[in-house]
């Protein structure tokens, strides 16, 4: 299955044969995307004004969206993790660092190595969230550092999107819908290698 890519002025996007990007998504113009990278459905990559790269072991969810300030790049960092419906508009994911669900990191702002942005937080041009810290609200503010454990947890969370997108390229395939629930109907369950799941069977414990 093949994500909907386009050619801007002859610039193609790339993406590394061990990533995954969901046949829904978008991608335009400057876009590269590496290795063990997951892009969700729904997601637009748009290169025209600049440059967006996912760099290896990053992830862009569903429905996000990210677009290059003229002469400013969009630049996820290793192990960066964009949760659903965040925007990125000309600015840098620091490695290891968590944008939250529908959160807005605006033009040459920067959000530090390790740092975790709260869900809905609004983060305003050039602003600069420190490394290893948490900031909620809009406009978003630093509420703390984070402790070794929360960070350690959140790179467990970004390595189930590692392994997600291994396994999207077996797992998932384009099928017609049922008419209605057959009997017995299999459930769709988190894998295994989910820190939730491991919480909760007791082998690790949320910090």
């Amino acid at each position: 299955m093949t994500p909907q890519v386009y050619a801007w002025d002859g610039i193609r996007p790339v993406i590394d044969p061990a990533a995954f990007v969901h046949p829904a998504a978008i991608l335009i113009g400057d876009v590269i995307v590496g290795a063990q990278c997951y892009v969700g459905p729904g997601a637009v990559l748009r290169g025209d004004f600049g440059r967006v790269e996912l760099k290896p072991g990053s992830n862009l969810q569903e429905t996000c969206v990210c677009h290059a300030f003229p002469g400013k790049d969009v630049v996820v960092e290793e192990e960066g993790h964009v949760g659903h419906g965040a925007i990125l508009h000309g600015c840098l994911i620091g490695r290891n660092a968590l944008v939250g669900m529908n959160s807005v990191v605006m033009d040459e702002a920067v959000l530090g190595e390790s740092a975790i942005l709260g869900a809905q937080a609004f983060v305003k041009a050039g602003q600069v969230i420190p490394p290893r810290t948490m900031a909620v609200g809009s406009p978003a503010k630093v509420l703390r550092e984070l402790t070794e454990e929360e960070i350690a947890w959140k790179r467990q969370g970004t390595g189930v999107y590692r392994q997600l997108a291994r396994d999207a390229r077996d797992r998932l395939t384009v099928a017609e819908p049922l008419s209605a629930v057959e009997a017995g109907r299999k459930r769709a369950e988190a894998p295994d290698y989910d820190p939730l799941v491991l919480e909760r069977r007791g082998f690790i414990e949320r910090p």
